[in-house]
């Protein structure tokens, strides 16, 4: 289709319903236009002119919409006007200014497009628009309004164009004025007028780009001030609202342009009536637009009436200046501007009487007023630099006053006041650093303040960067003074901008080497002391992502500053403090967890103590450091950091006095009802110990005969009390302060202490603290004869020789039973935790057994077994706290959680106990080296005679796999084999699938060891073999990649091996090798599952060959004899069935599990299965699997197709013939052509035509014939041809051709080639070698029934070609049906072909055919039907005498 008649299809489309589709067709029209703008506009404007009454409809949408569009583009590159040719151009403004002047009415949309067409020209050809739209401008004659609108136009648009033509036209313009009478002539006049004031002082502003640098501004000054005495006189008393701003707009943008005297004339009356306005108008923009621009030609020319003004003036924009600004609305935001440029104006003439107005406003409580106020300053600021110098310290002082505002707007316009004078130097000043601070503490504020401000923290902490930056040159401002607000609590939240301004400060300080960076702490009385500022950075940088993230900041800073911090520090820190802060931003293990960074961060302390090798120093930082403990009160996980960093620090402290002072000052000052605290002193005082053992201990020992201990009594207790509760609390810290100690001190120290100081300490305050008996009367004699054997031995041994004697009641079916062994165990466990003594390093190598046999019964259905079994749990787990070193009043809270849960027994909450026995207990407090034990304790768990306690192991067991599994690489095949085996006792469905996910969990973390361990499993796999199997394809990612593990291996792996069948018989039989028919199994298992869909559609294509190459390889191969060499423990007798069988139905599980089920029914149907599985059926049922997948599975082939190819070179006969078979049939389908795999599969059949194998040469020979069928266009091209009859003459001189069977697929697919040929090939060589292929391939058929039936196919393709055009295809046919007579089973046939068809004679055709089909109804009457629907198909063919002969042949 041409492209006018695609320009015209898109005209007559543009008037559509649709807005869309006219977008859409406009935009088609411009691109069109782009490429040959001459012939589309043609067209547009012949489309206008024979169209008349739609051109409101198309002029926008076409020739309008192209035009101004290039109008557009033209400011950034050539304008595509430059491609129109001149005549067109201006047939196009002959054509705009007619329509834009046709209706004397004014039609804004049609009138409005064709003046934006005038414009889009007018910048290129300003003189021809400009003689077009004059002509329509002649004097005494009130132009169209859109005359005027157009000139308006383009003396913005093209300013350079149009200043030339402006003198001419205000004088033709000026008589007009007096003509307007209707509001929207005298709008448009005063818009031009407006437009044209606009370009001149443009023009006048660039003379030196302008083509005539002798224009001047007086040239304008009489016509422009004549038009103003009309505009100002009466028209800017209009009452409508638009008329009045619009003259109001071209009053400003004349006044420049007048006369200087006229000007200082009119200000008097003229500045009163512009401010008289803002009464009368909603709308200020325009006023104050046009004030400012009054006011800037006025100070311009240094009026002196100007100042009799200045007081109204101030007044009035005071008043817009303080007015709400909706920042929603840009035209509040646009008067708002202009409101401050006005003042900018004013105080270069006024900046005396302007600042004291501003500043006098400021002392104004009223919000407005004030927030107006700042808005004016900060501009000033900014705009008037100069000027503003020498008022700065005034302005400083006045500030001082909004500072203290309370509104939150204040504060916010104050900030942005603060950042316009910190870039002025403001801030260097005396006062500056008052603003400094109201930064800080407003970044120091909660955010719940900021909300309430509406202005993020993150902007007020910017500035405070921001300022910064700014100050850089004059450092003095900030640096060291910001170091002051580091340290005070109240602004932590701050330290994040500080730190980093610090930084910034102090790098460039120091990188500089500049003099005033090395601070003298003792000058600089204001700041912290070098130790307090390495602590609060320190402790900052442990919990780094509290207050707003203030960790890599101040450790960052604690880096920079470190010559001021100790000299001695500066090497280690460049080093240390790098590696820290790359952890932070996860650059290596997550340090989130302040249970991780504490103990970095203290290593980090007492490397740098060692560094810096300064005893005072040292010293000095431990007495700091303890003063200033009291300062994190409100944050507890802070200061028990600090206690840990006291006590590293007295680990590094020579001076004994300073020890003791210090331990003395912290367990007195201590907050002991905190546990939390309690917690940091201990591990305070336990790392001192580890240097000052012995000064340690003394000052415990002291601490707990003191008077602390002891309540006041008498007078003085009404001053000091402490009840018992604090006295507890005390002895509570110091037990913990001893367990720390013995934690902590020299191991060849603490030993000969434990008993002698330690225990002693320990177990007077014990007794103290719980006072008990430890024994009841009432235990019956088997609990004291327990307990009689424990004590005997009070060790790990000692309670497991006990506890066997319990273990097996445990999991009795009687509930009485169970509750009685249970309170006996929680007995014997508490005596054993009230008794146990921990004197030496001893494991307590038997807790994995205990909890396995322990926590399942949480969950008994007996409430008073589950209790005991919390009860025991708990005190295990305190006995493992024990044996760790923990004192025996430690309360740890995950165990802690245990008694809750004990109220709840009678009602639990399964998911609860589940839990906390899991994650919080078992996965947490379990040594690795115990894992063995409980794991296999729980494996026999999942048989316990109570389902909800084999629940509680699964569960149990899951969770410890998930958390510790990947630690049990050497335990896996054992586990393996364990589960396999508690499947077959498992009864519980529950129970089952807990037990398929420990499998799916173990294979996550040891996928190889997995899949090798359950490969080795017997053959047939059992049924608990296969749910472990079935299993893993739960997981859509696992089983994709257990699938691809199974493939790789199935594809290298020998499938058979050949074997003797007896001494006797020297014949080989092949016999399948065990680890691909287990790969086999495997995956079709894995696919039962319905999860594994996900994997199977995303691996269908390498599933799918290796499947069908793993069926080639099965057929006729026998299973190994010892494939039933497995136990006699299953769960029913399976029938071992064929090796071909389960690739079949691993096969068939593929397809359904793909959502193929359109292909596995008709293979269902059709009993393809079994055919597959047959030896003597396999080829037809891989056709059939081939069909089904052409007809219903096209999009899967390609990929198949490519994963199929490599395999068809496999030393494996039998996998060459499946895939021949495969691609055989796919050729026989036109998807191969429709997905572009013809030449691909064509190509292998070629190459299997000298395949070794008989069959796949005979499977190949029919694919390259079912080309033909799937892929007639195939034949059709002479290459393609030829090479078929390449192939099919191969079949003739097949001599390995047992039964002819490749000579009768040749034949076959010959007579398809034949029949395709006769319809559209016109290729006389090709058609001769084919006919006389067949004629050859006939001779080795003789006698054959089925050859009979080949000849039949082509004998009317051979008949009616006797008439064939070309005297050579004549000739083949008569020797092809000669050499095929005795084949077609009638003598008579075959005495006529003999005696009349001889290829030099001739022959009467007619005749021939009369006779013939003679013949055929007599000897051949059941085949008339064939030879009619055979002859119809050669109604169509390319030669008319094939058709004739067709119909003669139809009509005898």
């Amino acid at each position: 289709m041409e492209e006018s008649d695609v320009t015209l299809a898109l005209l007559d489309s543009a008037n559509d319903k649709d807005p869309v589709v006219r977008e859409q067709v406009r935009k088609s029209i411009l691109t069109l236009g782009k490429q040959q703008p001459n012939k589309v506009l043609s067209m547009c404007q012949d489309y206008l002119v024979k169209h008349p009454k739609v051109r409101h409809c198309y002029c926008h949408l076409l020739l309008i919409s192209y035009c101004v569009e290039q109008r557009l583009e033209h400011y950034n590159r050539k304008s595509p006007i430059d491609d129109i040719s001149y005549p067109k151009i201006k047939s196009i403004i002959s054509l705009a200014s007619d329509e834009m002047t046709r209706s004397k009415d004014v039609v804004p949309d049609w009138q409005q497009a064709a003046s934006n067409i005038l414009v889009a020209v007018g910048n290129k050809y300003i003189n021809d628009i400009m003689e077009e739209i004059l002509s329509k401008f002649q004097p005494g004659i009130l132009p169209h309004f859109f005359v005027v609108q157009t000139l308006a136009s383009l003396s913005e648009s093209n300013v350079y164009g149009m200043v030339p033509f402006l003198n001419a036209i205000l004088g033709t313009m000026l008589p007009m004025l007096g003509m307007a009478k209707q509001d929207n002539m005298k709008w448009v006049f005063s818009s031009a007028l407006s437009h044209f004031s606009e370009s001149i002082l443009e023009y006048l502003a660039n003379l030196d780009k302008a083509p005539d640098p002798t224009v001047r501004k007086d040239t304008f000054s009489s016509d422009i001030y004549a038009a103003y005495d009309i505009l100002y006189c009466s028209w800017l008393q209009s009452r409508e609202s638009k008329l009045r701003l619009t003259v109001a707009e071209a009053v400003g943008s004349m006044s420049h342009l007048m006369a200087h005297d006229k000007l200082e004339e009119q200000l008097p009356k003229l500045i009163p009536t512009i401010l008289s306005l803002y009464k009368k108008n909603t709308e200020h923009y325009v006023i104050s637009k046009s004030l400012c621009q009054v006011l800037d030609a006025s100070v311009n020319m240094g009026s002196r009436v100007l100042e009799t003004q200045i007081d109204s003036l101030l007044t009035s924009l005071n008043q817009q200046v303080c007015a709400p600004v909706d920042y929603s609305n840009p035209l509040t935001v646009k008067n708002h501007n202009e409101v401050l440029r006005c003042f900018s104006i004013l105080a270069n003439t006024f900046p005396d009487r302007l600042v004291m107005f501003v500043l006098q406003k400021l002392e104004n409580s009223n919000e407005r007023i004030r927030m107006g106020s700042l808005a004016v300053l900060r501009h000033l600021i900014n705009s008037s630099t100069s000027i503003m110098e020498t008022k700065k310290l005034l302005i400083l002082a006045s500030i001082r006053q909004p500072l203290a505002d309370h509104s939150n707007k204040v504060k916010k316009r104050v900030v942005q006041v603060i950042s316009a004078m910190a870039h002025h130097g403001y801030l260097e000043l005396e006062g500056g650093d008052l603003l400094v601070k109201f930064i800080i503490q407003h970044c120091a504020l909660p955010d719940t303040y900021y909300v309430r401000l509406s202005y993020p923290q993150s902007v007020l902490c910017s500035m405070l960067y921001y300022l910064t930056v700014i100050l850089c040159l004059s450092l003095q401002v900030l640096w060291p003074m910001l170091l002051y607000y580091l340290t005070p609590g109240q602004y932590s939240n701050a330290t994040t901008p500080l730190c980093k301004s610090l930084t910034l400060l102090g790098t460039k300080k120091r990188a500089s080497q500049e003099p005033n960076f090395n601070i003298d702490f003792n000058e600089q009385v204001n700041l912290p002391s070098p130790h307090i500022l390495m602590v609060r950075l320190l402790v900052n940088g442990s919990f780094p992502f509290r207050s707003r993230g203030h960790g890599a900041p101040s450790l960052s800073l604690l880096n920079v500053i470190s010559p001021n911090i100790h000299p001695n520090a500066e090497t280690l820190w460049e080093k240390e403090i790098p590696a820290l802060l790359s952890y932070l931003e996860g650059k290596g293990p997550p340090l989130n967890d302040p249970r991780v960074l504490e103990p970095v961060a203290s290593y980090f302390l007492a490397k740098s103590l060692v560094a810096i090798a300064d005893d005072k120093w040292s010293c000095q930082l431990a007495i700091e450091a303890t003063r200033y403990l009291s300062t994190y009160n409100q944050s507890l996980e802070e200061k028990g950091f600090l206690y840990r960093c006291v006590g590293v620090t007295l680990q590094q402290c020579s001076n004994k006095e300073v020890v003791q002072k210090q331990l003395q000052e912290i367990l007195i000052s201590a907050r002991h009802n905190d546990a939390m605290e309690r917690a940091g002193v201990a591990m305070g005082i336990g790392l001192c110990a580890s240097s000052h053992l012995d000064a340690t201990l003394a000052k415990l020992d002291d601490f707990g005969k003191s008077d602390a201990f002891k309540k006041a009594s008498g007078i003085f207790s009404l001053l000091k009390d402490k009840n018992d509760l604090d006295v507890e609390k005390m002895k509570s810290t110091l037990i913990l302060c001893y367990g720390y100690v013995a934690l902590h001190a020299p191991e060849d120290q603490i030993l000969s202490r434990i008993d002698s100081d330690i225990l002693r300490s320990i177990s007077n305050l014990y007794l103290l603290l719980f006072p008990q008996a430890l024994y009841k009367d009432t235990f019956n004699a088997l609990q004291e004869l327990l307990r009689n054997i424990l004590v005997r031995d009070l060790s790990p041994d000692g309670l497991q020789s006990v506890f066997k004697h319990i273990e097996e009641w445990l999991s009795s079916g009687q509930d009485h039973e169970r509750e009685r062994a249970m309170n006996t165990t929680a007995h014997i466990l508490e005596f054993y935790f009230n008794n146990l003594h921990v004197k030496n390093m001893v494991t307590f190598h038997n807790l994995g057994s205990l909890l396995g046999r322990l926590a399942p019964r949480c969950t008994d259905p007996n409430p008073l077994v589950r209790r005991a079994a919390i009860d025991c749990i708990y005190t295990l787990l305190y006995i493992q706290l024990r044996y760790e070193g923990f004192s025996l009043d430690y309360k740890d809270d995950s165990v802690e959680r245990l008694i809750t849960l004990r109220e709840s027994m009678d009602n639990p909450d399964h998911s609860v106990l589940y839990k906390t026995c899991s994650e919080l207990i078992i996965s947490k407090r379990l040594p690795q080296q115990q894992l063995n034990t409980l794991i296999f304790m729980l494996f026999e768990g999942l048989v316990d005679s109570q389902s909800n306690c084999s629940r509680a192991s699964s569960v149990l067991l899951n969770t410890l796999l998930k958390h510790r599994g990947a630690g049990l690489q050497d335990l896996v095949s054992e586990m393996l084999e364990v589960l396999h085996i508690r499947l077959q006792m498992i009864s519980e469905d529950q129970v089952k699938v807990s037990v398929a996910q420990s499998i799916l969990i173990l294979a996550t973390q040891h996928l190889q060891t997995v899949i090798n361990t359950l490969i080795s499993f017997p053959l047939p796999f059992d049924s608990w073999s296969c749910e472990m199997w079935i299993a893993l394809g739960a997981d859509s990612k696992l089983a994709s990649q257990i699938m691809e593990m199974l493939m790789e291996k199935l594809n290298i792996m020998v499938p058979y091996v050949d074997k003797k069948e007896s001494m006797m018989r020297g014949g080989l039989t092949k016999v399948a090798t065990s680890h691909p028919l287990a790969m086999t199994c495997a995956l079709k298992e894995m696919m039962l599952n319905g999860q594994s869909q996900d994997a199977v559609v995303s691996l269908f294509p390498q599933l799918f060959s290796s499947l069908l190459v793993r069926l080639g390889s099965s057929l006729g191969v026998t299973l190994p004899k010892d494939i039933n060499s497995f136990g006699t423990n299953r769960k029913s007798p399976t029938k071992l069935a064929k090796t071909q069988t389960y690739a079949v139905e691993a096969l068939r599980i593929l397809l359904a599990r793909a959502q193929l089920d359109h292909v596995v029914k008709p293979l269902d149907q059709e009993g393809a299965w079994d055919k597959m599985k047959d030896p003597q059926q396999h080829i037809p049922g891989v056709t059939l699997l081939a069909r089904a997948m052409a007809k219903h599975a096209g999009p899967r082939l390609p990929a198949i197709v490519e994963c199929l190819c490599p395999c068809l070179n496999n030393i494996y006969e039998c996998q060459r013939v499946t895939i021949t078979a495969f691609f055989s049939e796919l050729l026989n389908h036109h998807v191969v052509t429709e997905l572009m795999m013809m030449d691909v599969l064509m190509n292998n059949m070629m190459e299997r035509i000298s395949d070794p194998c008989c069959t796949v040469r005979m499977l190949a020979v029919r694919g390259l014939g079912n080309i033909a069928v799937g892929s007639p266009e195939k034949v059709h091209m002479e290459e393609g041809g030829g090479g078929l009859l390449a192939a099919m003459s191969s079949g003739m001189e097949e001599k390995d051709d047992p039964g002819k069977r490749i000579t009768l697929e040749a034949m076959s697919g010959l007579s398809k080639v034949l029949l395709y040929l006769d319809k559209k090939n016109e290729n006389d060589e090709i058609r001769c070698a084919s006919i006389m292929l067949l004629g050859n391939l006939s001779k080795f058929g003789s006698g054959e029934p089925v050859f009979k039936d080949q000849i039949h196919n082509v004998l009317v393709s051979l008949l009616l070609h006797l008439s064939d055009p070309n005297l050579q295809v004549v000739k083949a046919c008569k020797y092809a049906m000669r050499v095929c007579a005795p084949v077609v089973g009638s003598e008579l046939i075959t005495t006529m072909f003999q005696n009349h068809l001889h290829e030099d004679k001739s022959l009467h055709y007619g005749e021939f055919i009369n006779d013939l089909t003679k013949y055929i109804i007599q000897d051949f009457p059941g085949m008339l039907n064939f030879y009619h629907i055979t002859v119809i198909q050669f109604f169509k063919s390319n030669w008319a005498e094939v058709r004739a002969g067709a119909a003669m042949f139809i009509g005898r």
